[in-house]
């Protein structure tokens, strides 16, 4: 990396934040701070937008001439299952032809060709990289040293580390509004701006020091300041620091508890989330935690509201039992399929062609 883009990155993210963006709109999609409310807001309407209209085939073919022209490289080389098929189904919804890296040895990194490097080579030949990797910072990096080189291409984050993940960030609001609107969501394009967050009660659980998602999360329930998080864990797994910093300059109120069970009655959506330890510093050290106090089982249901929405950014493993997803409460395979529709809808923005989405949306569809 040059000298340039390490001075980038020293700065506040508030101050990187507006190098990610051209003209008034993102750019790279890198950082949750990025996002507004004004853009979650339209993104999520975009997403429902596109869902319903590709319902059907007409609809589907409208949507897959829109990007034909495009190109991606998804360069994924950290595992990665939803991510990465929610990204190529997202591809093939809107036309764009794409490529893959997923093992570095089967590129010219194993000449010794830095990653940077084939980030560089890859942004000759693509239109948008979307990329995952094991290293905190490190798609930001890419994408200040993208900034400048002739030819600039967007840089999508699919996942950065124990840092961020932007993108599930935002399907995880846009199935929180799923939930709490009660189907008002698609017409806030008719005018329509009931808030269907405040007095809502949120409670992050589980692994939420290395939790990426849970982080990314929480940046985003700060463009909804009338919102409450708990969050539950054991004290060694404790979310950072500078999230609850960041919650506070953004009053947003939040406890800290190591029960659940106490709260359940009172919860609108609970985040459940699986033991990190792909990131333990010593081999099995995350093995003499027990968390399962905090497991969430059909008998804990039978206290919670019937309106409860239940999330997991998934692979789960003992968190949520499989008894729990015959329950209507269950929405993570719905969180699922909102990747796809939400990274379509980030495609589609990237490229500037919301415009076109939105208006053959109000020319066919009612509310």
């Amino acid at each position: 990396m040059s000298d340039h883009v390490d001075s980038i990155l020293a700065q506040p993210a508030r101050e990187r934040v507006e190098l990610l963006s051209r003209a008034d709109r993102i750019f790279h999609v890198i950082l949750a701070q990025q996002f507004s409310r004004t853009f979650i807001d339209e993104i999520c309407m975009l997403a429902e937008m596109i869902r319903r209209i590709h319902t059907a085939r007409q609809g589907a073919d409208f949507l897959r001439q829109q990007l034909a022209h495009r190109r991606a490289m998804l360069y994924f080389i950290q595992p990665s299952t939803r991510t990465f098929l929610s990204f190529t189904s997202a591809c093939q919804i809107m036309g764009i032809r794409h490529n893959e890296v997923r093992d570095p040895k089967t590129s010219s990194e194993v000449k010794g060709e830095t990653e940077e490097d084939a980030v560089r080579v890859f942004s000759q030949y693509f239109d948008v990289i979307i990329m995952r990797h094991p290293a905190e910072g490190f798609v930001e990096k890419t994408a200040h040293m993208i900034n400048e080189m002739q030819r600039t291409i967007p840089i999508i984050n699919g996942g950065s580390g124990k840092d961020q993940h932007p993108t599930q960030a935002l399907l995880d609001i846009y199935t929180l509004y799923q939930c709490f609107s009660g189907g008002s969501l698609v017409r806030r394009a008719a005018g329509v701006k009931a808030d269907p967050f405040p007095g809502k009660k949120i409670a992050m659980v589980g692994d939420l020091k290395r939790g990426r998602t849970v982080r990314s999360l929480c940046y985003l329930l700060c463009r909804y300041p009338e919102v409450k998080i708990h969050f539950v864990s054991p004290p060694e797994l404790a979310i950072g620091d500078d999230i609850l910093e960041y919650l506070k300059e953004h009053n947003v109120a939040f406890e800290s508890a190591q029960e659940l069970d106490p709260l359940l009655p009172e919860l609108d959506a609970v985040y459940m989330t699986r033991l990190q330890d792909e990131h333990d510093e010593a081999p099995g050290e995350s093995a003499k935690l027990d968390y399962s106090n905090l497991y969430l089982t059909p008998q804990k249901l039978t206290r919670c509201k019937p309106t409860l929405a239940i999330l997991h950014p998934l692979p789960r493993r003992q968190e949520i039992h499989p008894d729990c997803d015959a329950d209507p409460r269950a929405k993570y395979w719905q969180q699922v399929q909102n990747g796809m529709w939400m990274r379509a809808a980030l495609l589609a923005y990237v490229f500037n062609s919301e415009g076109r989405i939105k208006d053959y949306y109000l020319e066919n569809y009612t509310y």
